[in-house]
């Protein structure tokens, strides 16, 4: 699905130089590559506070930690995703509302957020999956209306643009209260183990999370918040610093492969191609709302479960994002979700299905991936 070791390659020399600097100084924790990605990331996405952490669910809680949101809270999410969107939601004894999501984009549905708002919902965290934004003008309409908090789970979208009604734009992850990512090593800007970040532009609430990520402590033995041990080390630090000047062009190298693939599949009777929330069908060339973490087909004619194994045969990596909604997992099972409101995620988890997408794609590897796609669809 991915190919790290060919992106290895590529900055080889810069890694390795920068792995065995941190080795001769033993600065493993908190050292001065971490400050130094810090800022790097704070100047690309253009947000004021960048705060590193160990990997992006520790990112989601130590957002909702810093919001000071309180068990029985209810925080509205997208019933479609990883589980550990809601997985922190639970840790934290807040009430996880699910909702479903949009069939075209495949991201939490701004109506259904509305409808589940009660005086006990405190915050909406919408997923932007796959690699492009939830409908943000909407989003932060309706929490302005209603006083809530915007946590964005950014862990697939790094690098993204939104563009908002007014033309303007903003970096995925900075646009609501907070915003938290994850550097695990298959994401547009992985780390080679664990690694995590939370963005802000709010001083007061960077100073709060600054804190959280480290025992509650800004001074050395002195604990002012109840915190977590959760820091980004020196190694993981450094690679990302290698590779932040090389995620606009790790983006469009995906964007490129996606629109390979999409001028492949367009016009297939069973075979939908994802959209983005630009209504750009993903084939233009202007498209920059949208980074494919992962590049997702929908199969209509059932056949997506037989897909899989035929491609697994042809030795054709592939995966199902995600196969069992989250209302339906054993851990998250509340007698208030009724089924009728999830018709939208029951029908995505039988027909989803994502190709291998990274920045080392070739031509040749989307013509023999495509053409096995199409020839077991179309039989």
């Amino acid at each position: 699905m991915v190919d790290l070791q060919g992106q290895y390659q590529s900055l080889k020399e810069q890694v390795n130089t920068s792995i065995t600097q941190i080795l001769e100084s033993s600065t493993y924790i908190n050292g001065p590559h971490v400050h130094a990605f810090q800022k790097e990331l704070e100047e690309y996405l253009g947000v004021k506070h960048v705060i590193p952490c160990a990997n992006g669910t520790d990112a989601l809680q130590i957002a909702m930690m810093g919001l000071g949101l309180q068990p029985g809270d209810e925080v509205i999410t997208a019933d479609f995703t990883f589980a550990a969107t809601v997985e922190v939601i639970g840790l934290l004894q807040l009430t996880p509302v699910l909702v479903d999501v949009e069939l075209d984009t495949f991201n939490i549905d701004p109506i259904a957020i509305e409808k589940a708002i009660t005086p006990k919902t405190k915050a909406i965290v919408p997923v932007h999956l796959f690699g492009q934004c939830a409908n943000m003008d909407v989003i932060l309409e309706i929490a302005k209306k209603h006083n809530l908090y915007v946590i964005e789970d950014n862990a697939q979208a790094i690098g993204a643009d939104y563009k908002f009604k007014d033309g303007s734009k903003q970096k995925a992850g900075t646009i609501g209260h907070v915003g938290s990512t994850s550097f695990f090593p298959s994401k547009n800007l992985g780390c080679y183990g664990d690694g995590g970040a939370i963005f802000t532009n709010d001083d007061a609430l960077a100073h709060t999370l600054r804190g959280i990520v480290n025992h509650g402590m800004y001074e050395r033995y002195h604990h002012d918040v109840v915190g977590v041990n959760s820091r980004l080390d020196s190694i993981q630090a450094a690679v990302l610093s290698a590779k932040l000047p090389n995620l606009n062009a790790y983006c469009e190298s995906r964007r490129t492969a996606a629109r390979k693939y999409s001028k492949a599949f367009q016009g297939q009777e069973n075979i939908i191609i994802p959209v983005t929330v630009n209504n750009c069908d993903g084939i233009c060339d202007e498209c920059d709302c949208h980074v494919f973490h992962q590049y997702t087909l929908r199969i209509t004619n059932g056949k997506r479960d037989a897909l899989v194994k035929h491609l697994n045969e042809k030795d054709i990596p592939c995966g199902v994002y995600y196969p069992i909604p989250l209302h339906k997992q054993k851990a998250y099972v509340d007698e208030r979700y009724l089924e009728e409101n999830f018709t939208i995620t029951n029908q995505l988890v039988k027909e989803v299905i994502s190709l291998p997408m990274h920045t080392e794609l070739d031509d040749e590897q989307i013509s023999y991936i495509t053409n096995a796609v199409i020839g077991f669809v179309n039989e």
